[in-house]
């Protein structure tokens, strides 16, 4: 599906979205309503769920009917031999990083760091002359001693110490290692859609620039800036959110150091839509000391919310798709994994690559 779906949507194309309306929640002020032009383009939105959903049965008979290649370990078979590798790598994540397949703070912290590492890139400081990252190019581990000492990569450096004797293990590139560590953490939490994969990035050759990861305390115009120019334009309002569901699955560490790992919605374990409820209602309490930088008060005891996840899900030009993903499950894992496909490959040319999206197995 990765492939067939970027051809149309991929980072160098813009393409019309539209919103399924719901129901307002009681907590906000902010009402969805159902306007006659709200109504057309939730049905726009639904055909593009359909088609994607086609997409991938298509894809999925498809690799049924491709000769597969018998891979040298004498278990495995793949549609393309440069996967066959993954698979060693994904036995050995599984058992010796992520506990015999949990869905573990390890597993969180190596889906975070995907993000971290891919949207560092800015085609507007390029414009300008100077270097913008290279996105997905594993530069946050191979220059470790630098970007993860910018603010917002706070506390990245555990897991990136982590994960470096794996990438030492496997003949993979560090970006490619990234991004394939977090598609298979995210396989291990129930609910979750398949990530998908990909060989044949090209590793960092310098550190990307400071200040091109949001921090919670941005602004949502600050935000969807950002995500805007690393994306070249397609991460709008709309996609924010939907990249915004990996919190479903997400905790901080470092907001508020008093309560380290303190998650974001009530079912940290789960990828549901829990997150998306929760943030909405209105906040009562800290979790730990309060005041912190880019904390707000959340309604939910042991639970941290974000001042950038208060303000988009509050935010004219998301709460409503921010209040469309509650209780529908569907649409959170399909949007995530849509959005994590063009994520993973942000600064890389994807017919260099080869879409192992098989290797990812996902629990039920």
């Amino acid at each position: 599906m990765s492939s067939f779906i970027s051809s149309f949507f991929g980072p160098s194309r813009r393409y019309k979205r539209a919103q399924n309306s719901t129901k307002p929640i009681r907590t906000l002020k902010f009402s969805c309503l159902r306007l006659s032009s709200t109504a057309s383009f939730g049905m726009a939105f639904r055909s593009l769920v359909t088609f994607v959903s086609l997409a991938a049965a298509l894809t999925g008979a498809y690799a049924a009917l491709t000769r597969r290649v018998a891979c040298p370990d004498g278990k495995n078979t793949a549609t393309n031999a440069a996967c066959c590798q993954l698979f060693a790598v994904r036995d050995d994540l599984q058992e010796n990083l992520f506990h015999g397949g949990l869905c573990t703070a390890e597993a969180h912290e190596s889906l975070r760091l995907t993000f971290h590492d891919a949207i560092a890139i800015s085609p507007a400081l390029e414009a300008q002359g100077k270097f913008g990252g290279g996105g997905a190019d594993g530069s946050i581990a191979i220059f470790p001693e630098i970007e993860t000492n910018f603010h917002p990569n706070i506390g990245l450096d555990e897991i990136v110490e982590l994960q470096k004797p794996f990438v030492a293990r496997h003949n993979l590139s560090v970006a490619d290692f990234i991004q394939f560590a977090g598609a298979i953490a995210l396989s291990n939490c129930p609910g979750a859609p398949q990530l998908a994969a990909f060989v044949g990035r090209k590793d960092a050759t310098q550190p990307a620039p400071d200040g091109l990861v949001p921090e919670p305390f941005h602004t949502p115009d600050e935000i969807f800036s950002r995500l805007a120019d690393a994306s070249q334009g397609e991460f709008d309002e709309i996609l924010t959110v939907w990249l915004l569901t990996a919190h479903t699955v997400a905790a901080a560490n470092d907001v508020d150091p008093t309560v380290p790992g303190s998650p974001f919605d009530s079912t940290p374990g789960l990828f549901d839509t829990q997150f998306f409820l929760e943030t909405q209602l209105r906040g009562t309490l800290f979790p730990g000391t309060g005041g912190n930088q880019g904390e707000v008060e959340s309604a939910i005891k042991g639970e941290l919310r974000l001042q950038s996840d208060h303000t988009i899900a509050r935010d004219s030009r998301s709460a409503c798709e921010w209040q469309s993903f509650v209780n529908n499950q569907t649409k959170a894992q399909q949007m995530f994994q849509f959005v994590f496909h063009d994520l993973s490959i942000l600064g890389q040319n994807i017919d260099d690559l080869v879409d192992c999206t098989e290797v990812v197995r996902t629990v039920t």
